[in-house]
């Protein structure tokens, strides 16, 4: 193994006048070379999802638009929770932070529950899922840690007759493979 070495690099271009893109970076010399070290970004494979029947190509652009439409309340979630959470440590008494609770629960449904009411079911099911991924928590949880078990127990029952389960946790690699590979697509994006 050789010696560490910086290298000084400079971009080369024929017959043109060029403005200095030179770039500092390591080097490694072994032996008589001199080899430039450069950190690439990470490059992120997808599996290309061709459906041999017209109704899985349906379903999967059903999906994807879905995800589209849950999404982006998800992460205002993900952010509203770690900002709700922050604060009510700050704060000393109960009392206080039933009050915080109630006051941001009245300004988020000021603000989204039009929105979120228009919701159909099933971006409703991937909501749920979504606030799991973004939050690393269930939506029960969350209520039940924010509004009490009876609360929760209530809108677990609500959730229930419209065919969705808070408890419901985000399973990535398994269950949700498809929905974690449109939520990537689309951070990333491409989709």
């Amino acid at each position: 193994m050789g010696a560490a070495l910086f290298c000084y690099v400079t971009d080369l271009a024929a017959q043109e006048p060029q403005k200095d893109n030179s770039v500092v970076t390591r080097a490694v010399v072994e032996g008589s070379d001199t080899l430039p070290i450069f950190e690439l970004p990470e490059v992120l494979v997808y599996e290309r999802r061709d459906f041999e029947y017209l109704y899985l190509k349906r379903r999967y652009r059903r999906m994807i638009r879905n995800i589209k439409k849950a999404y982006p309340y998800a992460q205002i979630a993900g952010v509203k929770l770690k900002e709700l959470d922050d604060h009510l440590a700050t704060l000393n008494s109960e009392k206080e932070q039933k009050a915080y609770i109630n006051q941001a629960e009245k300004e988020i449904m000021d603000q989204f529950e039009k929105q979120v009411k228009r919701l159909t079911v099933t971006q409703g099911i991937i909501l749920v899922k979504l606030i799991d991924r973004e939050t690393g928590r269930t939506s029960y949880q969350v209520i039940k840690e924010l509004k009490g078990g009876f609360t929760a127990f209530f809108w677990q029952g609500i959730a229930r007759i419209f065919g969705n389960n808070l408890k419901t946790e985000y399973d990535p690699e398994n269950q949700d493979k498809v929905m974690e590979d449109i939520v990537l697509g689309i951070e990333a994006g491409f989709i």
